[in-house]
């Protein structure tokens, strides 16, 4: 019955797929806007450290916080206007964020995070409601993509705002979400006549029958181990992102320049692991093996700075493609272990929501960990713990040998539900 209900829909639409991976350059570049171009913010808007690191912590709260909200505006207003709200979030933020004072930088980072977290719950239900059958290498260009705009924005913002000025430069990157939004919205106005057409000449999907209603998410075991599974990936990352530059430049004597290329290589080889994890799934079918296999090369780099840490580059480009696969593995099992769309949608904003205010900590573990030792053992050890709860949690929650009905995705929704988006 699932094949049967999924004929004629393997044709891959492009413009919007080209839409989600626009939309994921926004995702993540304007959190990490604001790095660049620090210095000149608290000479210009006479703040302290403490307000700067607000306008990095605070959209990975709301990430946290948000997610439930984010949840019932996109059961209220569909999946595709969902995208748009996040987009027009964004970009209200990134303009309000570049004014100039210091409220309307906090204003604009909290509307940034709000916008943020509809995109990041909405996506992996657009992946599964509209890319069937590929539903797989989606979610790896969509999580490529996120890795992207970062490295993009860190790359290009300081450059950019020594021509225009710091303001200019980050509400230049308003821009990208213009074109985002053009792009996804025609795509939409396709996908709704392409809905409609089928429709007419009498070729669309006959409407499913309502889901029999199940247990709450909140008791799954499964979902609370797709939580606990982000959260310790997420955890990993933000904690290793706030302080590899300043573990290597204390530890190996680096320079600040130098130990801040360990942040580049980190980001960048996400989009190796990102491209790597559907490959293997598809091998080894089992999605619960490749997250340990993510898991083992994650250890690598605390385990590697404590053992060798002269061998940094190969630890940060490990974990590197380790970060960027375990995300892609625990996206691909939220559409894979999700039956329909509504449970999807549930299943995205637990795992997010939950992972995220414990991602929030993870900067913060990290430094109260090394200021009350003294040193970067500790903390590195906390970070292998981390990774030690995305193994066990994750494994027992991803899935085992996967299935064709579980390939596939949640159900597809008939042509009214297109339409509405």
């Amino acid at each position: 019955m699932q094949r049967t209900r999924r004929a004629g829909t393997t044709a891959l639409p492009v413009l919007l797929l080209a839409g989600v991976l626009l939309v994921a350059l926004n995702l993540r570049g304007p959190l990490v806007a604001v790095a660049p171009v620090v210095d000149d913010l608290r000479r210009d808007l006479l703040v302290g450290a403490g307000t700067i690191g607000l306008l990095t912590s605070i959209p990975v709260l709301c990430f946290g916080l948000a997610a439930p909200l984010a949840s019932l505006l996109i059961a209220r207003s569909g999946v595709h206007r969902a995208v748009l709200v996040a987009l027009a979030g964004v970009l209200a933020g990134t303009v309000l964020r570049s004014l100039g004072s210091p409220a309307a930088a906090i204003a604009g980072t909290v509307v940034i995070g709000l916008g943020i977290t509809v995109g990041n719950v909405v996506v992996p239900v657009v992946i599964g409601r509209d890319f069937p059958g590929a539903t797989n290498i989606v979610t790896a260009a969509y999580t490529a993509a996120l890795n992207v705009g970062a490295t993009l924005t860190s790359a290009l913002t300081a450059p950019l705002a020594d021509v225009v000025g710091w303001q200019a430069a980050l509400a230049a990157w308003g821009l990208l979400v213009v074109v985002a939004a053009a792009v996804w919205t025609t795509a939409l106005r396709r996908q709704v006549a392409r809905a409609a057409a089928a429709e007419a000449a009498g070729t669309a999907p006959a409407p499913l029958p309502p889901a029999a209603p199940g247990a709450s998410v909140w008791r799954s075991p499964v979902a609370w181990g797709l939580t606990l599974a982000f959260a310790g990936q997420a955890f990993s990352y933000y904690g290793a992102t706030a302080w590899l530059p300043t573990l290597l430049a204390d530890e190996n004597g680096l320079s600040r320049a130098t130990a801040g290329a360990s942040s580049s290589l980190f980001q960048v080889l996400a989009v190796v692991g990102a491209f790597s994890v559907p490959a293997l799934v598809a091998w080894w079918k089992r999605p619960a093996l490749v997250l340990l296999a993510v898991t083992a090369l994650w250890a690598t780099l605390p385990v590697g700075l404590l053992v060798a840490p002269g061998l940094w580059p190969l630890w940060c480009c490990l974990a590197g493609a380790a970060q960027g696969g375990g995300i892609t593995v625990i996206f691909i099992a939220i559409v894979r272990r999700s039956p329909d769309l509504t449970r999807s949608r549930q299943l995205s904003a637990m795992v997010q929501g939950g992972g995220y205010v414990v991602a929030a900590t993870g900067p913060l573990v990290i430094g109260a960990v090394h200021d009350a030792t003294g040193g970067w053992t500790a903390p590195l050890l906390v970070i292998c713990g981390s990774v030690a709860v995305m193994a066990v949690a994750g494994a027992a929650s991803t899935g085992g040998r996967t299935e064709t009905a579980r390939e596939a995705g949640p159900a597809v929704a008939p042509a009214e539900e297109a339409r509405r988006g």
